[in-house]
C-alpha cells in the first residue's frame, strides 16, 4: 500500500483487495476510509466495527487498525496531514474556523461506529469520493481549491450527522451525547465555560460540575486540560506546526500558558518531549 510522504499533503487512492495486504498498523497521517463495495470488519484501537458498501470511517495519526475482510472489498482512501487544512484556512467558509476537520477526526464517538449516511446524502457522498478519485488521476490533487471544497463538504455531512444525532436527544443528558458537545468545540474555550455548557443542556453550573464529576471521575477542568494536551502532543508528533501556533489553535494565551498546563499534565515540557522525540530519531537512524 502506497504511504503518504511529507511531500504529499492530500492524496486519494483505491485498492481492491480479497484478503488484507497490510498488518495492524498507525498512519502519521489522518485518513478517511470509504468502503465502495464489500463486507468485513474494521479493528480500530479496541472496536471492532462490522462495515458494509457506503460505509465511512476516519483514523487519526497514531491509530492502530486493520480491516478483517469477509468479501473481496474495494477500499478508497482520502489521506492528508496536519499541513494540508492548515495551509487552506484563509479558503474555509466560517463554519469552519472553528471545529475544524482535524477535531472531527479526533472525536471518541465518531470511532466507535461506522459513519451512517442516509439518503440521499449517501449517493452525495459516493459521488463526491468518486470525484476526488478521478481528479487525483489527472492533476494535482494537493493544491486545487476544487479538491479542497470537495473534500471540506465530507465533512459537512460528517457534521451534519454530529448536529442531528444531538437534535435527536437534546432533552436527555448522557455521557456520550456530553463528550461529543466537549469534543467538538474543543478550540472554542468560550463555548466550553461551565455556564456556557450547562446552559447548552438547560441545567445548572453546580449540577453539570458534580455530574461530570461523578461520571467521569475526574473535574471537568482536569478533563479539558488532559483531552487537549493529548491533541497537542500528537500535533507536536506529527510536526509542520510550531509551538506558537499550536497554541493558538487552542485558544491558549501564549506558549507559556501551554507549557505549564502540558508539564501539569504530563510531568514534562513541550519542548523535553520535542527534545526526545529528536533524540529517539537519531537513535534509530
Amino acid at each position: 500500500m502506497k504511504v503518504l510522504s511529507q511531500f504529499e499533503p492530500l492524496s486519494v487512492e483505491e485498492v481492491q483487495e480479497v484478503s488484507y495486504s497490510c498488518s495492524r498498523h498507525s498512519h502519521t497521517y489522518y485518513e478517511l476510509v470509504y468502503i465502495s463495495s464489500g463486507t468485513g470488519n474494521h479493528l480500530l484501537n479496541d472496536d471492532i466495527i462490522p462495515y458494509v458498501a457506503g460505509d465511512l470511517f476516519l483514523v487519526a495519526p497514531g491509530e492502530l487498525h486493520s480491516f478483517d475482510l469477509k468479501s473481496e472489498t474495494h477500499f478508497i482512501y482520502i489521506k492528508f496531514t496536519e499541513a494540508y487544512f492548515e495551509s487552506k484556512k484563509h479558503l474555509a467558509p466560517d463554519e469552519f474556523k472553528i471545529g475544524s476537520p482535524e477535531l472531527l477526526m479526533q472525536m471518541k464517538w465518531l470511532k466507535e461506529v461506522k459513519i451512517v449516511v442516509k439518503e440521499p446524502c449517501n449517493h452525495i457522498l459516493k459521488s463526491t469520493i468518486e470525484n476526488l478519485l478521478l481528479y487525483s488521476k489527472h492533476r494535482s490533487i494537493s493544491a486545487s481549491p476544487v479538491a479542497y471544497y470537495q473534500l471540506l463538504s465530507i465533512f459537512g455531512m460528517i457534521r451534519e450527522i454530529l448536529r442531528e444525532r444531538n437534535a435527536a436527544s437534546k432533552e436527555e443528558l448522557n455521557h456520550e451525547r456530553l463528550i461529543s458537545f466537549v469534543h467538538e468545540n474543543i478550540y472554542d474555550r468560550q463555548k466550553l465555560l461551565v455556564r456556557n455548557v450547562a446552559n447548552h443542556f438547560s441545567i445548572s453550573s453546580t449540577y453539570f460540575s458534580n455530574y461530570f464529576k461523578r461520571h467521569f471521575g475526574m473535574s471537568y477542568q482536569t478533563y479539558l486540560d488532559t483531552y487537549r494536551t493529548a491533541l497537542v502532543e500528537k500535533r507536536l508528533s506529527v510536526g509542520g506546526l510550531k509551538t506558537k501556533q499550536i497554541a493558538q489553535e487552542f485558544g491558549f494565551t501564549d506558549v507559556s500558558h501551554l507549557s505549564k498546563t502540558f508539564k501539569k499534565v504530563k510531568g514534562y515540557t513541550p519542548k523535553a518531549y520535542l527534545n526526545s522525540l529528536k533524540s529517539n530519531l537519531k537513535q534509530s537512524i
